[in-house]
Parts: C-alpha cells; structure tokens; sequence
C-alpha cells in the first residue's frame, strides 16, 4: 500500500476516534457547565424561595403544654409556625391566612396552601399560618396572629407594605378577632377576607365547637361578648370581602349578615357574597360550583379596594 493512504488511513481512524471520544464527553461537559451556571446565579434567581419561621423562637409569652396522650392535635399544632411564600413579581401586599378547624385542629390544605399559588400569580406574597390550639387560653391564637404580623412588617427582605388577613370558618373568626381587637398600627390588619366565618359567640347562631375550642367549659358572658366579633367593628376596622353559601348548615349565615350589618352601621368598605349552595368547608377548593364566581369577584375587590 501506498505510504500517503496509509497516511490517510490512520489520520481518518485518529479523526473517528477523537469524534467518538467527543459525542461520549460532550454531555458530561455541558451537564458541568449547567450546574455551574445554576450554582452562579443568585438567591431567588429562579423564583422565589420559600420558608417556614418559628414565631416564637424562645417560647411564647402564653405557652403551656399539651398532652400529647389525650390531645394529639394539640401536639401536633404545639409550635406556631408561619409559612412564607413570596411572589416572583411582588406587589408589596401580603395576604395571612388562618386555615379553619373550629379552633381544635386545622385544615391547612384546601383552606391553606392551596391558595399560595393564585396570590403568588397576582403579586401577593402568601403567608399561611400554623397557629395553636387555645384549649380554652383564648389569647393564644390571636396573639400567633399579631405576632406574624409583626414578623412580616419587620422582615425589609419581604418588601411588605400591606398586610391582610384572611380566614376560613374559626380561621374566618380569628382574622376578625384580629381586625377588630388590634393593639397598634403594627398589629392592624389593612384588609380582611373572611370565608363562611365564625362570628358571634352568641346563641343560637354560634358554632358551639369553635366557642368550646377558645373559652373552654362555661364561658362568662363577658368573654362571649368580648369574642362576638360583631360588636366590637368601630369606623377604623379594616374594609371587608365575605364570602358564605345559605346552605352552610354548620356555621349559619346569619354570622356573615350580622358582620356585613356592623360594617355598614359603621361606614367601613364591605363586599358580601352569599351562594345559594355551598355548604360549609369548600375551601380553595376547585368542586365547589361557584369557585370560578368567588375567585373572580376576590380578584376584582382586591384590585379596586384593596391596592391603592
């Protein structure tokens, strides 16, 4: 054989071998490069993170402790824990949630975090929070509430101008409790968004469960009074959307009416939408038949009333 083709022959094998070598590499290469433009790029460059925050990182003022043999859920729910769920583009506002559960458990599911993404999509950074079981210590769960409000307004990383609060059944009972017995401008909610809510500790429209669940056995007539959210709106007390079915056969409608009514006596912004279907504990959830109405109509009042 020719020595030139023997030439070519072993330079076309080298070729063949560097081309195979380099298909084999190649993906290894760029899998490195990819990790190491990913590991580059700042915090949140790829959205934003989210954390879950102990309130009370040294203990609460008002501890005291469950048995965890007799009171699983109050075990279960012994730290007051508030999940943070910024927007990508944040609008300055932030919306609490409080989930329901008659103040004995929590539904922190589908009247919690499954609400985080349509904030999120709408520039509301979305706290949810895990708050304590009362068993009849009633100041418990509403001061977990001014607390994360303060941990929210003090947080400059957040951006937070505007926080509300919103609530679901005794959620919705607590979110009003924090509108109407706040302490400071600190601890003021700005709006309040209440879901078939517990409202009035008076009977026979009260949820009993939720009544048991904060003031224990027998309760004063003055701490009912003092938690019948009802009596207790002033002119100062934070613009309102309220959301109930008439058929809600756990907590009566008239809880929602009797607040719309304070509202209105004293000339505070409210928007109320009672369904003629629903019942109680539909949640964020997308069965209920009039979620795409309620949906819509939250939208529209946070963009008119509530962002300024």
């Amino acid at each position: 054989m020719h020595r030139q083709s023997v030439r070519l022959i072993i330079f076309a094998t080298f070729n063949n071998q560097i081309i195979f070598f380099m298909k084999k590499l190649l993906p290894i290469l760029m899998l490195i490069f990819s990790a190491n433009v990913l590991m580059a790029q700042p915090a949140g460059f790829w959205g934003p993170r989210h954390e879950t925050v102990n309130i009370w990182p040294d203990g609460a003022p008002n501890a005291f402790t469950y048995d965890a043999s007799t009171d699983p859920q109050g075990e279960k729910y012994k730290d007051a824990l508030l999940e943070i769920y910024p927007a990508r583009n944040p609008n300055g506002y932030c919306v609490l949630v409080c989930p329901g559960g008659g103040y004995a458990m929590l539904s922190m599911t589908h009247e919690g975090r499954d609400i985080k993404d349509w904030l999120n999509a709408r520039g509301f950074t979305c706290c949810m929070l895990q708050y304590r079981m009362p068993r009849g210590h009633h100041d418990v769960p509403l001061s977990d509430v001014q607390q994360s409000m303060r941990i929210i307004r003090g947080r400059e990383d957040l951006g937070i101008t505007h926080i509300g609060v919103m609530g679901f059944s005794a959620g919705g009972h607590l979110a009003s409790t924090a509108a109407t017995h706040y302490v400071d401008a600190v601890t003021r909610p700005d709006f309040q968004i209440l879901v078939y809510p517990v409202i009035t500790f008076e009977k026979p429209y009260t949820h009993n469960g939720s009544v048991y669940g904060l003031l224990g056995e027998n309760p004063s007539q003055e701490m009912l009074d003092l938690y019948s959210n009802q009596k207790h709106v002033t002119s100062d007390t934070p613009p309102a959307f309220i959301l109930a079915a008439s058929d809600d056969w756990l907590v009566p409608v008239k809880n929602s009416l009797m607040y719309y009514e304070a509202l209105i006596e004293n000339k505070v912004s409210v928007s109320m939408h009672i369904y003629p279907t629903g019942g109680h504990g539909f949640g964020w959830g997308d069965n209920y038949i009039y979620k795409s109405e309620w949906s819509a109509e939250l939208e529209r009042w946070l963009n008119t009333v509530v962002i300024r």
